[in-house]
């Protein structure tokens, strides 16, 4: 029988206080993951944690700003004292501060973005390396976008940025496989969340987003929480190195 089951695993996910990292963090803890939720604010992530909590789930809230080196030394050092290992990492949280065409971005937007959107993940899955060999095996999952296939019109620093987390996903998963740690990436479509409120707003641009989705809407964060369930259990032993596109149709 196949497996979804993530009894005793110990997970983090990023970005955890909303939306689809929200939607990822429930779902792990739903099949048995202790899931430590992780965003900039306590207050949200907080309010998150009891909501899982309530329903049964193990959930312990974190605040730490993925841009931050120290911020995320301070948060391994948790994990490590705590549990002495981890099992799951879903980097999920992501900036967009820039709207508008390159020829405009100034290097403070630049410099964000990247620092969230990349240098954030990637020192993120380095430190999580001692800890997931400490649990015999490990499972990362990086949130990417659409938009690193088919990068969006205002979007291009956002989608440089995503389309090289793919690059990250390869270069982390043919490292990492020795160890018996996997690396894999979501690509989520047009999804209702904050990130994506200015789109859902505007109802000429909402229309001309959704008619380029074969499905004809936009998704719900729950509806990629699936996909990483997948890649971070053992139903997903033989899956490293690659992504899964979870966008209605829209890059087919």
């Amino acid at each position: 029988m196949i497996s979804f089951d993530l009894k005793d695993k110990i997970a983090v996910v990023t970005g955890a206080s909303r939306g689809i990292g929200r939607a990822i963090a429930e779902t792990l803890a739903g099949y048995g993951a202790e899931v430590v939720l992780v965003s900039r604010k306590i207050d949200a992530l907080t309010e998150a944690a009891e909501a899982i909590i309530a329903g049964g789930g193990k959930a312990h809230p974190m605040a730490c700003h993925m841009g931050d080196l120290q911020a995320i030394e301070a948060l391994y050092q948790f994990i490590e004292k705590k549990w002495g290992r981890l099992d799951i990492l879903v980097n999920n949280a992501a900036t967009n501060p820039y709207f508008g065409e390159m020829t405009g971005v100034d290097e403070q937007a630049w410099a964000k973005t990247f620092d969230v959107n990349l240098k954030g993940p990637f020192f993120m899955i380095q430190k999580a390396i001692p800890l997931m060999k400490a649990s015999g095996s490990g499972a990362v999952v990086n949130v990417s976008s659409v938009n690193a296939i088919r990068p969006a019109q205002f979007q291009g620093i956002y989608s440089i940025t995503k389309g090289a987390v793919i690059t990250m996903t390869q270069a982390w998963a043919k490292e990492l496989a020795p160890h018996k740690i996997r690396v894999n990436a979501l690509l989520p479509g047009f999804t209702d969340t904050k990130f994506s409120a200015a789109l859902m707003q505007q109802k000429e641009i909402y229309n001309h987003v959704v008619a380029q989705i074969p499905m004809g809407r936009h998704a719900e964060p729950a509806e990629m929480a699936g996909a990483v369930l997948y890649l971070v259990s053992d139903a997903a032993s033989f899956t490293t190195g690659t992504f899964i596109t979870c966008d209605g149709g829209y890059l087919a």
